[in-house]
This record gives structure tokens, sequence and C-alpha cells, in this order.
């Protein structure tokens, strides 16, 4: 059966520890894997971290740079030798292979979000590998990713995967960290993310890289919630992949839970950044949950932050559990005015004929 895989490899994984300098051998057997998965007729994305780490060993800097403006100036220095790399050992086996650099906006507008849709899907038809990384050169802090565990979560969302490989440097999630706790306990299966409360994570990655076990959880938490088997597992012993792929239960994998989102719910559910929170009472949290209904004005008791009409909101009960995410048909000024109003009493209040719902159920995704 053919399945569409995406791997992400941290910068653990691909550079030594110490130096920074690339992992040649990890870097071969993973591209040998990924073009064995391709002959077999998978189709496969990987995304890869270690752009702002080669550009520290290729310019000689000792640590890992803390200004935006030195990490993007690094980060091109790093891609195109990453990407030569690359090139090279895929070449070597006939496997043509793509760069595809993306920020958190390609995401958030719709537009741009199906044309990177039409443009993976165009290019695993060609058989070609896409390799993603975060474009550092351009991103803000407003509009980053933050790590590639995040990016490849949503990545395998766009692409629909069957499954999301997590590349790192131990071999599975524990419940504390087996570097300094000995009685850490290996987690082999987790059914659901909030299995994992309880579990200590430690601290954000190491020297040269930005993610860590927090970023894995995260990123496992978007995936399996559009549907994708997701996997924890060591990212020096590629050839893993293969087994997992066979049934062998080798690191941690994550259950995907059952929600057949399309296109346009995942890009709700996971390409929109919320900007502010809407809280109900019981009865608009039963009609959203149990009858598939839209929100109307009418169950909201509370209103936080500021948005414009047509922004992603979370829509929460009245405790602040997330139960949903929407896209709102008013700003947040207009909705404290209309706030627990009945519909045929919106537009006496805000002057005009407005949408008869706050988040139509065409643009509402559970949570």
């Amino acid at each position: 059966m053919v399945q569409t895989i995406v791997v992400k490899i941290g910068t653990s994984s691909l550079t030594q520890p110490e130096s920074g300098q690339l992992a040649l051998a990890t870097i071969a057997a993973l591209v040998e894997v990924l073009s064995q998965l391709r002959r077999q007729g998978h189709r496969v994305v990987l995304v890869s971290s270690g752009a702002v780490g080669v550009g520290c060993a290729r310019l000689g800097l000792v640590e890992r740079p803390r200004s935006m403006s030195l990490k993007q100036a690094v980060a091109a220095v790093g891609q195109g030798r990453l990407m030569r790399i690359y090139d090279d050992f895929f070449t070597a086996l006939q496997q043509p292979i793509a760069q595809v650099l993306l920020t958190r906006g390609d995401l958030i507008q719709r537009s741009r979000y199906v044309n990177i849709l039409r443009t993976f899907q165009e290019l695993l038809n060609l058989g070609v590998i896409p390799i993603v990384n975060e474009n550092d050169t351009v991103a803000t802090d407003e509009l980053k990713f933050g790590d590639n565990d995040t990016l490849s979560a949503l990545v395998a969302s766009v692409v629909d995967a069957d499954w999301l490989f997590l590349l790192t440097d131990v071999d599975r999630l524990y419940s504390a960290d087996p570097r300094s706790n000995p009685d850490a306990q290996p987690i082999t299966i987790v059914n659901h993310i909030d299995e994992l409360a309880q579990v200590q994570t430690g601290s954000s990655g190491t020297q040269w890289g930005t993610g860590g076990m927090v970023t894995k959880i995260e990123a496992a938490r978007i995936a399996t919630g559009a549907g994708v088997r997701t996997v924890i597992t060591q990212g020096r012993s590629p050839q893993n992949l293969l087994k997992i792929l066979s049934g062998e239960l080798i690191g941690t994998q994550f259950e995907p839970q059952p929600r057949p989102f399309n296109a346009r719910q995942r890009w709700i559910a996971h390409g929109l950044v919320p900007v502010g929170q809407l809280y109900l009472d019981e009865g608009a949290v039963k009609a959203i949950r149990t009858s598939g209904r839209s929100l109307l004005a009418a169950g909201i008791i509370q209103v936080e932050g500021e948005f414009d009409s047509q922004n992603a909101v979370k829509i929460c009960d009245r405790s602040g559990v997330e139960i949903a995410r929407g896209i709102v048909n008013y700003n947040s000024d207009e909705l404290e005015k209309i706030r627990g109003r009945q519909s045929d009493e919106v537009a006496k209040i805000l002057g005009y004929e407005g949408e008869e719902t706050v988040v139509h159920r065409d643009n509402l995704v559970l949570s």
C-alpha cells in the first residue's frame, strides 16, 4: 500500500554534538532509507533542520546565534551548504529532490496554503522528495514556526500524511529524561496526548538545536489531531523507519485520532494562528459538539483578545477548555456588543445587517 511519509530530522541528529560539523554517516544512511521508500512507491517528504548549525560550522562560530538578524544571516550560509550535501547523496541514488522553504505566514493565508498543497502534490506525483525547512532568512518573530517539530507536523497535515517520524537524539519518549534520571520508564504507545500530562519533558534541546521533547509532544498533538500516526525514534538509526513500517514497535508511537478532516478543515485547525478566544455557555457548547451547529452570539459569555473579522479564534467552554477553532464573522469590538444577545437583535445593536452566525459551522473545527 502506497503511503505518504513525512520524516523530520533534527540538528542533534544531523551534526556532531561538540563541533556542530555534519554527521555525514547519518545523512548517508537517511538518504539511503528515504530513497528505498521511494523505490517501494511511497510518497516521501523530508523536513530537515541544520541550516543554522551548518552555517555556524562554516563560519567558525562556537555557539548558536541569539539575535534574529545574525541567525538569519547564518541560516542563509548554511542552507545552501546543507542542500548541496543532500543533493550529492540523493543524486548518487538517482533520486530527485526539491527545496521547499516555508514561513508560518505561508500557511495562514488560504490562497498560499492551497498553492503549497498543490506544489507538494505535484512534487510527490513526480516522484520527487521535497526537503523542507523554515525560511529563516525572511521569517519574523511573529510569523515563525519556532521549531521544525511543529513545522513537520503542519507539513504532515498539509499533505494528509499517513506517518510522521520525528528523528531525535533519544530512542523514544520516557517518563523523565533518561540522561539524568535512571528511573525513567520508556513509553512505547500513546493512545492520546492527554496521557502524557505527568511526563517530565526536561529542557529544550541542545546548544545547536531549538527543539526538545516538549516540542515533539506538541508536534504529535498537531499531527495525530490531523489523523497522522506519529513516531519518536533515534535519528542516528534511520534504518528503524523500515522496521517500524513493517510493524515493529520501535520508539514511541502516537495513535492517530479518528478525525477525517478535509483540506479546508485542516487549514482552519492547524494552518491558522488563533488571535483570540470566545467563551461559551453550556448550551452553545452542546450545540457545537453534539449537534454540529454554528456558533451564535447568544451563546458567547466572554470575548478575549483583539481581532478582526475573518481571523481565527479558539472557542472554549466556560472553564477555558478549548472545544473548537473557527473563523469569526465579526471583530472583537462588535462581539463585545452582541455577545449573549439573540440573532434578531444584532442588526439593531450594530446598526447594520451582519451575518446571522458568529462562526458558521463550515468554518468551525472541533478540537
